[in-house]
């Protein structure tokens, strides 16, 4: 009795190869999904690191403020903090002073361990000034790193007197111009991707 060897038709061929093509599309939408969802999560990752980092570069600087005042043009001054709306052509509030803390190890660089910073707001870039020495010459262009983007507001706030209670806002004031220290500072930082960032700082002290 002989054997047939029967093989598949063309309709099983077919129905066969339509199942492949519908299940190798549908991987594809899958990997293609996990793909961009990876990617938006590296994105979110790398924006919170930051604003992660931006806010250690304030607190640092903040924490580390002097009652050290910059000269100005060649002229003594004796401010040692300014805080104002327009201030050092801030689209927003503008904040400056000298911070201690700057590393210079066994003063092999011919600059102090001190520097005077400043922050402003522009053009959605809330950006650090800051030099290399704290009496600069006249005509001194300070370098810039932007801490954050598509920022939308800076807002400092000054607590003057350290026996007043930071809880209640009519302590606090919109500017600053002083020769010492405020007793606090508070930053609030408008930011399109996160809203709103908001820091209370014992100057020369902790966070509130």
């Amino acid at each position: 009795m002989s054997r047939i060897n029967r093989g598949f038709t063309l309709l099983e061929i077919m129905i066969a190869m339509a199942i492949f093509t519908l299940i190798g599309f549908g991987s594809t939408a899958v990997l293609t999904e996990v793909i961009e969802s990876n990617q938006i999560s590296e994105a979110r990752f790398d924006s919170l690191q930051k604003l992660q980092r931006a806010m250690l570069v304030i607190e640092r600087d903040v924490l580390q403020a002097v009652p050290r005042a910059i000269r100005i043009e060649g002229q003594n001054n004796a401010i040692v903090m300014r805080g104002d709306k327009d201030l050092f052509e801030s689209q927003a509030d503008g904040l400056g002073f000298v911070r201690a803390g700057w590393q210079n190890p066994r003063l092999m660089l011919h600059r102090s361990t001190l520097q005077g910073v400043a922050y402003r707001l522009s053009e959605g870039r809330l950006e650090r000034l800051y030099g290399n020495y704290v009496d600069n010459v006249s005509g001194f262009e300070p370098k810039i790193r932007v801490l954050l983007s598509d920022v939308e507001d800076f807002q400092v706030n000054f607590l003057v007197a350290p026996d007043e209670d930071p809880r209640d806002q009519e302590n606090w004031e919109e500017k600053y111009t002083g020769t010492e220290l405020p007793a606090a500072i508070s930053i609030t930082i408008e930011s399109k991707e996160f809203g709103t960032i908001h820091r209370l700082f014992s100057v020369g002290g902790g966070a509130v």
